[in-house]
């Protein structure tokens, strides 16, 4: 009955925004049904718009994704997938530059552990001020979006800057800290089938695990589980929000191992915002936030044939994306009421 109720959501709210979107467009002066074939076309329009182009652009936002989903699942509300995303880049292309000298099989695990490391040490601060002082995560995980985007700012023009001092961007990583192609002469990397892996792994611990069971309870109702006594809501928050920041971190360093193989200003347009969207669309059930980030890829993926084709600006996606997370909360709402 849930997965009923969860499918039914997406699907209205997917239709809700469809509506919304086309009609913006209409009155803008553009043509809705030119934009739309455009964007499949940029998106789905060969096998190498859909593995360079669409599945490469979804893996960050699949491991936002997921982060946030498991966050909210624990009732904790980080808003700092982003942060932690910037953190986990910059540990990883450190790594990356540091290690060259080891073996591929070793170094690249060692660039994403250090991604993840990176990104639970940074959801450490916002989770132990809630856990130990009450304080609401909402405000510290976005204030720390902040210092993470600034630090890896900082980084590119200062410790870490490339040799020749002239781009703000870092010295490319080792070829041995990069990770493999999964099918050649397109850019699908290994990050994919990780994130992927990643997802299942995570539904089958929500399911059937202890601390899966946990989280849920937790997330459903703090103050039951509290009086149970059974459970401690403190320690499962704390662990939530390690996890969430170990895999908003083990986004940061997938891009910078698997894409861009350097950090530069800007790295992400803001994936650990748009995974808010994602992981709300995707009912915070981890395999259908496999499926609405690879949706949010094609978006994006065909934002600029969108752009080229039809003479609509690529940004008009970040309003898609913010019509989604509309259209899932109204719709949700509408879902409660009849319930009531």
């Amino acid at each position: 009955m849930r997965r009923l109720s969860l499918a039914w959501t997406a699907a209205a709210a997917v239709l809700l925004t469809l509506a919304l979107a086309a009609g913006s467009l209409w009155l803008g002066g553009f043509n809705p049904l030119s934009a739309g074939a455009a964007m499949m076309r940029g998106a789905f329009g060969s096998s190498s718009a859909i593995l360079s182009i669409t599945m490469v652009r979804a893996v960050p936002l699949i491991l936002t994704g997921l982060a946030v989903a498991l966050a909210f699942r624990a009732g904790v509300w980080n808003i700092g997938a982003e942060g932690q995303l910037y953190a986990g880049a910059v540990a990883a292309v450190w790594v990356g530059l540091i290690g060259g000298d080891l073996p591929w099989f070793v170094l690249v695990p060692l660039v994403l552990t250090s991604a993840g490391v990176a990104g639970a040490l940074w959801s450490a601060i916002p989770a132990l001020m809630r856990v130990r002082l009450g304080v609401g995560e909402v405000i510290t995980t976005i204030l720390m979006n902040f210092v993470g985007i600034y630090l890896a700012a900082f980084m590119v023009v200062g410790p870490l800057q490339e040799a020749r001092g002239v781009f703000n961007q870092t010295d490319p990583i080792a070829d041995a800290a990069r990770l493999p192609l999964l099918v050649e002469g397109t850019r699908l990397h290994l990050g994919f089938l990780l994130a992927v892996m990643l997802g299942v792994g995570m539904w089958a611990t929500l399911r059937w695990t202890r601390i899966g069971f946990e989280i849920r309870a937790v997330g459903a109702a703090p103050g039951a589980a509290r009086v149970a006594g059974m459970i401690s809501p403190d320690r499962v928050v704390l662990i939530s929000f390690l996890a969430s920041g170990a895999i908003a971190g083990l986004a940061g360093g997938v891009e910078v191992a698997g894409v861009t193989f350097a950090l530069y200003e800007g790295l992400s347009p803001g994936w650990g915002y748009t995974a808010i969207a994602v992981a709300l669309l995707g009912g915070l059930h981890p395999i259908a936030v496999i499926g609405t980030g690879l949706l949010f890829g094609a978006l994006e993926g065909g934002a600029a044939e969108m752009q080229r084709a039809a003479g609509i600006p690529s940004s008009w996606v970040t309003a898609v994306e913010a019509l989604v997370i509309l259209s899932v909360l109204a719709v949700d709402q509408v879902r409660r009421r009849q319930r009531a």
